[in-house]
């Protein structure tokens, strides 16, 4: 399946991200949140972390949202925008902040961090069919969500059933599940819900541990068979991708891991790269592994990408020398013949 779409019209993009954004606070020094005395800023938010990703990659990319008429809008909208992603779409919200966190370094999947979020009431949790230019909105050759949006309130939710509903002419959707228990605490099922836009998705990535009960990724294109394509993350094991009646798995990389964040943004990021190239699924798995390990190579949630050549020319590797590969901080600065200085004996 490849990416197809009108490339010329002037309000066509190759990708819209629309999903909250928040500006993130990570800690000057180890320690836990209650001992640490200062932050550092940076941004944070799964869909505009795609967006930005690929903007880097040589995409061109539209984050839509919403922000607070304060500092914190301000920031995040300069400092998606730096990354070349087009943010001209993001309403700005005069009567609700925009949302804010602090987090420790550490695995999101295992909880081995600290996270404390302030964005109940945000402006994005306002974001509605209603207030967002839908047509901007579905002017991408894919369209990326997740179901962190679905989560943030009743409007958010009816807004993604709206933009997954199959009608004829709508962009390729990318749909990652995203699955977080903490934000869907007395509201309605999460797994549920997820599992009822996921169907609607061309597209969907899903992690084996998201709420889809035991039983490998098997069990999980049983329960999502309506997706063309299915990528079901495996941890550090790898992902497997099916598509129609083939299933295609490719190992994940040994990574020198500094931060254990934005990697699986920095995965949909590359897979939909070299599906937007029309590359085939392997070569999809194997990018989106390349982008994960740069994510998993820097303290934050986004990474310089490697250069379009350099990833080509490891994704192209034989099985062998893709499993001896082992990426480190700084790996995707090197230059030609750097899958040769990667490589482990």
């Amino acid at each position: 399946m490849t990416a197809t779409g009108p490339s010329t019209a002037p309000d066509v993009v190759d990708v819209v991200a629309l999903g909250e954004s928040m500006v993130t606070f990570l800690p000057s020094r180890p320690g836990r949140l209650a001992d640490v005395p200062s932050f550092d800023r940076g941004i944070g938010g799964a869909e505009s972390n795609v967006a930005c990703t690929l903007a880097a990659a040589g995409h061109s990319a539209r984050w839509v949202s919403r922000v607070g008429a304060d500092g914190f809008g301000d920031h995040l909208i300069e400092a998606i925008g730096a990354y070349g992603v087009d943010t001209a779409y993001v309403g700005r919200d005069a009567a609700r902040p925009t949302g804010v966190y602090f987090r420790t370094a550490g695995d999101r999947a295992t909880d081995a961090h600290e996270v404390a979020y302030y964005r109940a009431g945000s402006a994005a949790s306002a974001m509605s069919a209603a207030d967002l230019d839908l047509d901007a909105v579905r002017a991408g050759r894919v369209l990326h969500l997740s179901g962190i949006t679905a989560a943030l309130s009743a409007g958010c939710l009816e807004l993604m059933r709206e933009l997954t509903a199959r009608r004829p002419g709508r962009p390729l959707l990318s749909f990652d599940v995203n699955y977080r228990p903490g934000l869907w605490r007395g509201t309605e099922d999460g797994p549920a819900v997820l599992r009822e836009l996921a169907r609607g998705a061309d597209i969907v990535f899903v992690g084996e541990d998201e709420g889809w009960g035991t039983g490998g990724p098997e069990a999980v294109r049983a329960a999502l068979p309506e997706p063309e394509l299915l990528v079901v993350k495996q941890g550090g094991t790898g992902a497997t991708a099916f598509h129609g009646p083939h299933a295609t798995f490719v190992p994940a990389l040994a990574v020198d891991v500094v931060a254990a964040v934005g990697a699986g943004d920095a995965f949909a990021a590359g897979f939909l790269s070299a599906t937007l190239r029309g590359l085939p699924v392997r070569d999809r798995l194997r990018h989106g592994h390349l982008m994960a390990a740069a994510a998993l190579t820097v303290p934050g949630d986004l990474a310089v990408p490697p250069a379009r050549a350099h990833a080509d020319r490891l994704a192209a590797l034989d099985d062998g020398a893709w499993g001896r590969l082992r990426l480190g901080p700084g790996w995707t600065q090197a230059d030609e013949g750097a899958e040769e200085e990667v490589r482990t004996p």
